[in-house]
C-alpha cells in the first residue's frame, strides 16, 4: 500500500496501525516508530472509531457483552472492555482501545453475526477527513501529530 504514496519519503513510511481485509477507512502512515507505538499500544489506550454492518439484527445484548470484553480461548485473551453503540438495526459505533486480530468481526461472530462491512473514521484525535476519496491522502498537520492521543 505504501509504494501507492507519491511521497518523497515513502520508503521510510510504515502502517500505524492495520486494517482487516475489506476494511476501510482511516490509515495513518509515518517515519516516527514511537509516534506509532503509542497510537497503537494497549497501554495507550488510544481510542479507535469504528462504524459496524451487520448481516442481521443488533440487541441490546450486544451492548453489555462488548463493555464486559470477550474472551478467546484460542489466544487465551480477553479484550479490554469496548464501546457499542446501537445505530440501527443494523449498524453500530464501536470504539476499541485495543486492536486484537479481527477483534471486531470476532466480537460479532461471538452472536453469529457476520459484518458486511467496517469502517475506520479516527484514531485518537485524528479524523478521517471526509473530503478525501477513497486511495487519497494528506500530510497531517504539526497539531495534528502532537495532539493525536
Amino acid at each position: 500500500m505504501i509504494d501507492l504514496i507519491n511521497h518523497n519519503q515513502s520508503n521510510q513510511l510504515h502502517i500505524v496501525g492495520r486494517l482487516d481485509k475489506n476494511t476501510s477507512g482511516l490509515v495513518l502512515l509515518t517515519n516516527d516508530s514511537r509516534w506509532s507505538e503509542k497510537l497503537t499500544s494497549p497501554v495507550s489506550k488510544v481510542e479507535k472509531h469504528y462504524t459496524v454492518t451487520l448481516k442481521h439484527k443488533l440487541s441490546r445484548d450486544y451492548v453489555e457483552a462488548f463493555d464486559k470484553g470477550m474472551y478467546f480461548g484460542f489466544e487465551n485473551i480477553t479484550t479490554q472492555p469496548a464501546k457499542l453503540e446501537i445505530v440501527s438495526d443494523y449498524q453500530a459505533k464501536v470504539i476499541l482501545t485495543e486492536g486484537k486480530y479481527h477483534q471486531i468481526k470476532r466480537m460479532f461472530g461471538r452472536f453469529r453475526n457476520p459484518v458486511v462491512a467496517l469502517h475506520r473514521e479516527k484514531i485518537g484525535n485524528i479524523k478521517l477527513d471526509e473530503s478525501l476519496n477513497t486511495g487519497e491522502w494528506r500530510t497531517l498537520s504539526n497539531e495534528e501529530v502532537l495532539n493525536a492521543t
